[in-house]
């Protein structure tokens, strides 16, 4: 496996004091100043967050929206030039081998930007997909992952701090990064180089994500960071965006999502558009034919119990009907919370169920998503 790699904000992360784990290959933050702190911050005020341990994949060429259709469930030709959407990667049994936000910045070239642990699984697939895909098409696929680093900024002041933070207007389709709504992307200039910013993320709540070169990542944190000050932004770590997602039930892939899970099985369907000839989609089509027979549902813990885990089993009376893939104690609902793929007839949502906790099992009611909704 070798040595863990390092982001170019490693040692901003250490002098902030962070604590350090390994994660998909990479030394990440885990926490600053502690896990329910800092999700707070994001929830109340704003947090910013070292995400370079993702990978970005560009696309381009005459035939690059073709392709993607092709390569992904949900329609890229779609998209016009500055628009973002989630997606996914399928193999030819309709598991999951990624999934993925897929951004268009420019009328030929696709910025794609994937989990950590799968860069090169996806890079990989991708190009054998091009040779598939035909010759006499164009489709060039680059792996600049090396070559660029990722921040998000994420919660309710990010829009006021954002506002600040380029001196000139957008290259794509707007004049001040503010004015960027959901799904949406444009590429502003930052010590001299482009830096894509899309208005996207993965707390659920409202928020910014920047792709740029390694070049100016740390002095992009540092000015974001100077700028959130009046507004009491905070660094977050991996540990409150683990929290933060399962509140809204977002998927991490290797728990909701592998290529032993299809998009229907994660209840992820709105994603995949099954009238376009996408790789996987024969046997997608016929799962939503015949139904799926688990699918992941959310729940949350009906009285004080340790905090349910990944891989804890799930009961129905006697019947064991599924197992956890992701568990926490919410910080907003006081309560534990998680996500089970279990058999579909218990996917109901008010259905009682058990967690097996360390051997005892305690009560969970089947919730409908995001579990944490906004007062």
């Amino acid at each position: 496996m070798g040595e863990p790699r390092r982001t170019i904000l490693y040692d901003t992360h250490v002098n902030l004091g962070a604590r350090l784990i390994d994660f998909g290959g990479w030394k990440m933050p885990v926490q600053y100043e502690g896990i329910v702190a800092e999700h707070n911050a994001v929830r109340s005020s704003c947090g910013l967050f070292d995400i370079s341990h993702m990978g970005e994949l560009m696309v381009g060429g005459a035939h690059a929206a073709d392709f993607l259709d092709h390569a992904l469930t949900n329609q890229a030709s779609r998209l016009l030039v500055g628009e973002a959407q989630y997606t996914l990667m399928c193999n030819d049994q309709g598991g999951v081998i990624d999934d993925l936000y897929l951004y268009r910045i420019a009328r030929e070239v696709f910025l794609l930007i994937v989990n950590a642990g799968r860069v090169q699984e996806d890079f990989a697939e991708l190009q054998r997909l091009v040779v598939e895909f035909g010759e006499g098409r164009t489709v060039n696929v680059v792996d600049e992952s090396n070559n660029l680093s990722a921040i998000a900024l994420q919660g309710p002041s990010s829009r006021s701090i954002v506002q600040n933070l380029f001196n000139m207007e957008g290259a794509i389709r707007i004049s001040q990064p503010a004015e960027l709504e959901k799904n949406q992307i444009d590429a502003f200039i930052f010590n001299g180089e482009i830096v894509y910013t899309a208005c996207s993320g993965y707390t659920g709540e409202d928020g910014f994500e920047f792709i740029a070169p390694n070049s100016v990542t740390e002095a992009l944190w540092q000015r974001i960071m100077q700028i959130g000050q009046q507004y009491e932004l905070r660094p977050i770590g991996l540990g409150a965006r683990d929290t933060l997602r399962l509140e809204m039930g977002y998927p991490l892939y290797g728990h909701e999502l592998s290529t032993e899970i299809s998009p229907l099985e994660a209840g992820l369907g709105y994603f995949v558009q099954l009238d376009q000839p996408f790789r996987g989609r024969a046997e997608l089509a016929f799962q939503k034919k015949e139904g799926i027979p688990r699918r992941n549902a959310a729940f949350v813990m009906n009285e004080k119990c340790p905090p349910p885990r990944s891989g804890h089993e799930v009961y129905q009376g006697d019947d064991l009907i599924g197992n956890v893939t992701s568990g926490t104690q919410s910080p907003s609902l006081n309560t534990g919370i998680g996500m089970a793929l279990i058999d579909r007839s218990q996917a109901q949502v008010g259905t009682t169920v058990e967690i097996d906790i360390r051997g005892r099992r305690f009560p969970a009611t089947i919730s409908k998503k995001p579990l944490y909704q906004k007062s």
